[in-house]
């Protein structure tokens, strides 16, 4: 019987170890799995790389906590501006910015299996720099690598025991592509329900792509 719940939060994070690349799915604070991430904070590992649009906020919860415990080597993002947590560690911890829409794309092709592919965006910014260029019609553009993840966590709304998971809303932000750019996606939903309750145009992520699933209510 295939039921990729598990009973805690430590739970779902267990194994996860130092070096990791994990993606962290949400927009803002929309669709963060800050539980999971709190979790993974106590649970301690080190030197950790982090995927997603922003560097967290306060140094007491979510990514800015982990920067905030030191865990954190490098972080991937559009937006590190207004992060308290990254202001504070600012020199201390690598910083690779990407341009928003670049950064769901790289998530997304690494999903389906695409190495890399070109962009305008960037171009003439630092974003460019040690990049490979192409012009395409008169344009320029910069070839973007697919961008994958040891770990994904994500947020749903509704998961079943086989992993299927709907969202609600702006909660269907990087968390679906993520999923599927990850070995290992692990979830936290605020409801679990029955195989068959969620309508199945409502599954954003196909139980596929998830290897574990947990309860949490904000």
């Amino acid at each position: 019987m295939i039921d990729k719940r598990v009973k805690t939060l430590a739970d779902a994070i267990a194994g996860i170890p130092d070096g990791a690349v994990i993606m962290v799915g949400g927009f803002g604070a929309v669709g963060q799995p800050d539980a999971l991430l709190n979790a993974l904070a106590e649970a301690g590992p080190r030197n950790l790389t982090i995927i997603a649009n922003n560097a967290g906020n306060e140094a007491t919860a979510g990514i800015g906590l982990l920067i905030a415990r030191g865990q954190v080597d490098k972080i991937i993002c559009s937006f590190p501006k207004g992060s308290d947590a990254y202001a504070a560690a600012h020199g201390k911890i690598k910083l690779e910015i990407t341009p928003q829409g670049t950064l769901a794309e790289r998530i997304r092709a690494a999903g389906a299996g695409i190495p890399a592919f070109y962009t305008p965006s960037g171009v003439g910014t630092v974003v460019e720099a040690g990049k490979e260029t192409r012009v395409f019609s008169g344009r320029t553009y910069i070839l973007e690598a697919a961008l994958s993840a040891d770990y994904a966590l994500i947020e749903g709304w509704q998961g079943d025991r086989w992993g299927n998971i709907s969202y609600r809303g702006a909660g269907a932000n990087f968390n679906p592509i993520m999923a599927m750019a990850a070995a290992t996606t692990i979830a936290q939903v605020n409801h679990i329900v029955e195989l068959g309750a969620i309508e199945p145009m409502l599954i954003g992520t196909p139980g596929i792509y998830v290897q574990r699933l947990t309860a949490f209510t904000r």
